[in-house]
């Protein structure tokens, strides 16, 4: 089965069902006005995002269950909505794509570029390394 790719804006209300499990669109909606708040000092290149209207957050969940990416169930007038899609599957199909099209289909180069633009902790060195040491017995010989 494959999922439906979430937008920007359908992968925000994801992450939110994600980290908070079974939520109602009122409580989405207020998650994400307090995280645009709170990214509001970024840099000045960078635009924040605006605050989201309870009508635009409802229907993007609608339009989210219709896609498949949200199930729905009805509490009398409130509706729950839960994230039908792991976190996991979500974050391989955007990082192929990403990979495919920014460094088409190169793996060495993502990582050697995220190398390059990031100095990495000792920790994460170590964390690299052992993904390495597994991947490599994992390979047919």
């Amino acid at each position: 089965m494959s999922i439906a790719r979430p937008t920007d804006s359908e992968l925000e209300i994801l992450q939110i069902l994600w980290e908070q499990g079974p939520s109602t669109v009122r409580t989405v909606n207020d998650l994400l006005n307090e995280q645009r708040e709170s990214r509001k000092s970024v840099p000045a290149n960078v635009k924040p995002k605006e605050s989201a209207g309870y009508t635009t957050t409802l229907k993007l969940m609608q339009i989210m269950f219709e896609k498949g990416l949200v199930t729905r169930k009805e509490e009398g007038r409130t509706h729950i909505y839960t994230a039908a899609v792991r976190e996991k599957d979500t974050q391989s199909l955007l990082l192929q794509e990403f990979v495919d099209n920014a460094f088409r289909g190169n793996t060495a180069r993502l990582v050697l570029q995220a190398l390059g633009n990031h100095e990495a902790s000792a920790e994460e060195l170590d964390e690299i390394k052992a993904l390495i040491a597994q991947i490599e017995q994992q390979q047919p010989k």
